[in-house]
């Protein structure tokens, strides 16, 4: 399995703007994307400028699915200017 963590940074006045379409993206690639295991969008209320998202893919090649995928490419142009900061973390489960 691969693992990919993303913590997005939200200018504030985004916020109430950005999540709905998080959700809808995670909604869709959970639906739409065969290699995409699980999408979790997780919020923390002490850090209420932050979005983390756990996601669980079959591989790298589903990952990259998930980049090209026309509902992704929607995502990031529409969030662009919403996001301060963007950390992406990569990982490969060793254990079940």
């Amino acid at each position: 399995m691969y693992i990919v963590t993303v913590e997005f940074a939200i200018d504030p006045p985004h916020w109430e703007a950005f999540l709905p379409l998080m959700l809808e993206n995670a909604r869709i690639s959970r639906e739409r994307e065969p290699g995409c295991r699980q999408f979790d969008v997780c919020v923390d209320a002490a850090k209420s400028d932050v979005v983390f998202l756990y996601e669980v893919y079959d591989d790298r090649a589903a990952f990259d699915a998930h980049l090209a995928a026309p509902h992704f490419l929607a995502f990031a142009e529409a969030t662009r200017d919403m996001v301060t900061r963007r950390t992406i973390l990569t990982w490969n489960r060793v254990a079940p």
